[in-house]
């Protein structure tokens, strides 16, 4: 099925209701120019149409695959990699000084999102070498700096996050890797990790792998872990790929869903590896990726989501049923919530990367609170966004969602995994409602006082919309007044009802203001008045939930639960 970059929606989005302009404004962000950023954009959707999309099929129907010890990537993908290796697009936000572009996350968010939406499993391996990039710049030495960065940012190597165990997952600190020191000043890494992204493939000269280990000497729990930098090939004098290191791949994991990228279970066995950041500290370097990474995976359910969106429409347009089932009015219904799903949790997620770009630009506390808040909601909202949408173009698709031909099906055993890796959902909300809010609220009434104010400029044209996102806000004021001053318990009980409440207004909020940016006589007010009529509403039912407080889970006794 063809797919087509959203780029009208993207433009729109950064024009008007998130506008770009702002961060190209800072002198940080200066060279993102309207011209140059266009430039950017449309250059990755014809990467996107072109290029990558048309491998999406063959990663899910031939996957990667684990032949005398390495990883073989799926058909075509070869090429695609090429493509965005030699066009630049690992790039696009790593540093100037080492060969990067330099440009702001709200640029490089939007590609990930179309990169997600042509062929998720290959936009994963990129992902992850930008979040690399990030956690070195910010805490390797500059002997590691010199050596990797060029190599990363360029496409050639490749980086990887090694943070799983079998017996540690979410509880990180569990871990039992091991880091013994050489008299050389590296480190002998030995153990295993599981679910490891990308952990191998034929695409790249050299793979880079951020390993989380323990220090002989090291404290219990996530005090007493470690970073190590430990390529698949020990550099030479010239700094390329040398001998190999003591590691491999141990086996691939069969997958319900993104075939094409291979999920590694790798070994470490004596291997050499470099320390970042400083001893015991390596969560607080590893988080520099993980929150990198956590954004680009809501712009890869966003992208899903996108893709999914498009398939149901052309198949609507063109199944006849009585006529066209897009006539029918619960198909109907089913594409529209599938449209204004998608604009809402793009909006939500692109906020996000304009706050990381404004608080690095300005270094300004409020700005970096606010993407901080926005983060665990962008996550979540983009995930879910990214499973609903691709379960209901398989409803619109009738009996032929259901079979694998057509390709509707992979979108959901692709996305499913979203809101499992980077960090759980519930693990999101629970952050959401705990950090996020130990500044008693702040930095959610600051958003809140932007949705009331926004929603009072729409009230002359648009009253009855202005008014009910206007109310919904007020309503969660509330509910974060309450929240803030619960146990720690109770607000975990209802931390996921909560985010997916404020998701739900921050959404209402920017169709609201896309509404009015458009003005009279287009799409963007019905799409508005949809979302704010239909699906605006929930976040009373959310909030009552989210106040219910941890008495009815805890009620519900693992007794109750058959056990």
């Amino acid at each position: 099925m063809p797919f087509k970059a959203p780029l009208a929606d993207l433009r729109f989005i950064l024009d008007h209701v998130v506008p770009l302009s702002l961060v190209a404004a800072t002198e940080r962000y200066a060279e993102a120019t309207p011209d140059l950023a266009e430039a950017i954009l449309e250059g990755a959707a014809r990467l996107c149409d072109e290029t990558l999309a048309p491998v999406q099929r063959a990663g899910d129907l031939h996957p990667a695959r684990l032949e005398n010890g390495v990883v073989r990537t799926s058909p075509g993908f070869d090429g695609a990699y090429a493509a965005i290796r030699d066009g630049g697009w690992v790039s696009v936000c790593a540093p100037a000084e080492h060969g990067g572009m330099g440009l702001p996350q709200s640029l490089n968010m939007a590609i990930q999102d179309m990169m997600s939406g042509a062929c998720l499993s290959l936009q994963l391996s990129p992902l992850m070498t930008q979040g690399q990039i990030e956690a070195l710049d910010h805490h390797a030495s500059e002997e590691i700096k010199a050596l990797y960065l060029p190599k990363l940012i360029s496409g050639a190597w490749a980086g990887t996050m090694n943070l799983t165990e079998a017996q540690a997952g979410s509880d990180v600190g569990a871990l039992r890797t091991r880091a013994v020191p050489n008299a050389d000043g590296t480190y002998a890494i030995t153990g295993q990790k599981i679910f490891i992204s990308w952990g191998d493939s034929d695409l790249t000269e050299n793979i880079c792998h951020l390993v989380l280990a323990r220090l002989p000497d090291a404290p219990e729990g996530t005090r007493g872990i470690s970073l190590f930098l430990v390529p698949k090939f020990l550099p030479d004098a010239e700094g390329n790929p040398g001998r190999p290191n003591s590691l491999k791949v141990v086996s691939l994991e069969h997958k319900m869903g993104l075939h094409g990228s291979p999920t590694c279970v790798m070994a470490y066995e004596g291997a050499t590896g470099w320390m970042v950041g400083a001893p015991n500290r390596g969560m607080a370097a590893m988080f520099t990726m993980m929150n990198n990474a956590r954004l680009g995976v809501a712009m890869q359910g966003i992208g899903v989501a996108e893709a999914a969106c498009q398939a149901a429409a052309a198949y609507a347009a063109e199944r006849r049923q009585f006529g066209p089932i897009i006539d029918h009015a619960d198909v109907r219904r089913m594409l529209a919530e599938m449209r204004v799903e998608v604009f809402a949790a793009r909006a939500i997620a692109l906020a996000c990367a304009q706050s990381t770009d404004m608080a690095t630009a300005t270094g300004d506390a409020d700005w970096a609170a606010r993407a901080a808040f926005l983060t665990p909601i962008a996550k979540v909202c983009g995930t879910e966004t990214g499973i609903r949408v691709s379960e209901t173009a398989m409803q619109v698709h009738g009996g032929m969602g259901f079979i694998e031909e057509t390709g509707v099906a992979q979108f959901y055993r692709d996305v499913r995994v979203t809101a499992i890796y980077e960090g759980t959902n519930g693990i999101q909300a629970m952050d959401l409602v705990g950090r996020k809010l130990a500044d008693g609220g702040e930095a959610a009434f600051r958003l809140l006082e932007e949705i009331e104010t926004g929603a009072e400029a729409a009230r002359a044209r648009l009253p009855e919309l202005a008014e009910a996102v206007w109310s919904a806000a007020e309503t969660l004021r509330e509910a974060t007044e309450w929240m803030v001053g619960q146990a720690p318990r109770d607000r975990q009980a209802g931390a996921m009802a909560y985010l997916r409440a404020f998701a739900r207004v921050l959404g209402a909020h920017f169709h609201l203001r896309a509404a009015m940016a458009e003005g009279p006589g287009g799409h963007r007010e019905a799409l508005a008045a949809f979302y704010l009529r239909r699906l605006l509403p929930q976040h009373a039912a959310l909030i009552e939930e989210a106040r219910s407080g941890a008495g009815p889970v805890d009620a519900v006794t693992p007794a109750a639960l058959g056990l």
